[in-house]
């Protein structure tokens, strides 16, 4: 053992001289489970103390501050991720860097500031270092740090509190909560004025509110993205167990994998609709299709768009279920064909459904190849993929359920919008477009899709 804080020599966890604090837990980690209980208890009671508190040493890539100029810091995760120990810790540092610095903390509400930011688990108050006391006035809603900084804790539902005090940087929590947000907002930017860098982080879980996206918009923002699987510290039961119950829903993609859902005016899908239009796949399907949207360009080799495979089932009431989305993205023919195949077998599909226009026959000559010995009918679209997909998004919840969770798909339903517009992710549809075909074949037939052909 040497006299460097965190240090233990023959090959084990080494100090800052041989590689820093990452490179010291990076050899600690490395080390077997008792060489490396046994390097930590070796330690004397300061250099172990020293360990635990050393925050970079611990913290995921998405909890450290980002380098660069940056104004605005905004960690829009899901639960979990630990943002509240990303923002407590962050304030730290600035109080210890900075004697003497303001500090705004502003939340919801007055008790969830307290009961958060300042005297929650992995509030400021619990990751205060040894030998660096903090002491909460709760009566005044202050906090003082051992480095003379001051941080006040502020509540969104009262904007005028804002108005007069000037602070260095701020830390803003669960913003898309906010009850009066741009009044808040906008007072406390006017009163970041002091210091040569004023800086602001806000952690939030994302809402499609108005102020998050008007803050997404601005200059000089820098952005961490995550979910609740990104924080290595959770229990695995847990995670599991939250997956288990939310994971692909609307409520789950906001509040687990950290996404900004909303709904776009004018599109022919909800988040609401979806949802409430979901259900467990059927006993028995009397027919299944699969229908394929191919990746333009890609049928003489290669390409990067997705290919859109869907399979969707028709129950003995004749109700559409949609039962996968197995679509790929960047093969080549034989690799998209394969994956049409695989799914036309899982599910024991009557026939493939494919778009003809990107490639005519040779859609139906490429599945062949793959082994599909189904049915193969060739559709081509003479309507736009809007178009197309009107009728069936009336069918939704009546006729047309979903079983399963499919997020990449419900997204795409979600921006195709009345008029002939696309918002959605990617630059077309082809997921959507895919479950379009399968579904007008089982409920429409023939002639509700224009120019099916068999071969």
């Amino acid at each position: 053992m040497t006299g460097r804080q965190g240090a233990v020599t023959d090959g084990g966890l080494v100090g800052p001289a041989a590689g820093g604090e990452g490179g010291a837990m990076a050899r600690l980690v490395a080390l077997p489970r008792a060489e490396r209980i046994a390097a930590v208890m070796a330690m004397r009671p300061g250099e172990r103390r020293g360990l635990l508190e050393s925050w970079p040493l611990w913290a995921h890539a998405g909890q450290l501050p980002p380098l660069g100029d940056w104004r605005v810091w905004l960690i829009r995760a899901g639960r979990g991720f630990g943002k509240t120990r990303a923002g407590a810790e962050w304030v730290s540092e600035i109080a210890r860097t900075t004697p003497g610095a303001r500090i705004a903390l502003v939340a919801a509400t007055l008790e969830e500031g307290r009961s958060v930011m300042v005297e929650g688990a992995s509030g400021i108050v619990a990751v205060a270092r040894t030998g660096e006391p903090v002491d909460w006035r709760a009566s005044r809603n202050e906090l003082r740090f051992h480095s003379g900084a001051v941080a006040q804790v502020y509540s969104a539902a009262s904007p005028e509190t804002l108005r007069g005090p000037e602070h260095h940087v701020a830390w803003c929590d669960e913003l898309a909560k906010w009850p009066r947000g741009d009044a808040v907002w906008d007072n406390l930017v006017l009163g970041l004025r002091l210091g040569d860098n004023p800086r602001t982080l806000v952690t939030t879980t994302p809402r499609p509110v108005a102020l998050l996206k008007r803050i997404m918009a601005q200059p000089g923002i820098v952005e961490t993205l995550g979910g609740t699987r990104d924080n290595p510290h959770l229990p695995d039961v847990f995670v599991e167990q939250v997956e288990a119950l939310y994971g692909g829903t609307r409520l789950g993609r906001q509040e687990l994998d950290g996404v900004l859902v909303e709904d776009r005016e004018g599109a022919l899908w909800t988040r609401d609709g979806i949802e409430a239009a979901r259900g467990e796949p059927p006993a028995v399907c009397t027919r299944v299709v699969v229908g394929v949207d191919p990746p333009a360009g890609s049928i003489g080799g290669g390409g990067g768009d997705a290919c859109g495979i869907v399979a969707v089932g028709q129950d003995g009431e004749g109700v559409a279920h949609v039962l996968e989305d197995a679509s790929v993205r960047g093969l080549a023919p034989e690799g998209w064909a394969a994956a049409v195949a695989g799914c036309a077998a899982r599910h024991g599909a009557d026939r493939v459904v494919a778009e003809a226009n990107q490639g005519g026959t040779m859609v139906g000559s490429v599945l062949r190849t793959a082994g599909t010995d189904l049915p193969i009918e060739l559709v081509h679209a003479s309507r736009g993929k809007v178009a197309r997909a009107e009728p069936v998004s009336l069918l939704t919840g009546r006729r047309l359920r979903f079983a399963g969770r499919f997020p990449a798909l419900e997204d795409e339903l979600c921006g195709l919008l009345t008029g002939g517009d696309y918002a959605g992710p990617g630059r077309s549809p082809d997921r959507a477009d895919a479950m379009v075909w399968a579904v007008s074949a089982l409920m429409f037939g023939p002639r509700g899709v224009a120019g099916i052909r068999a071969l």
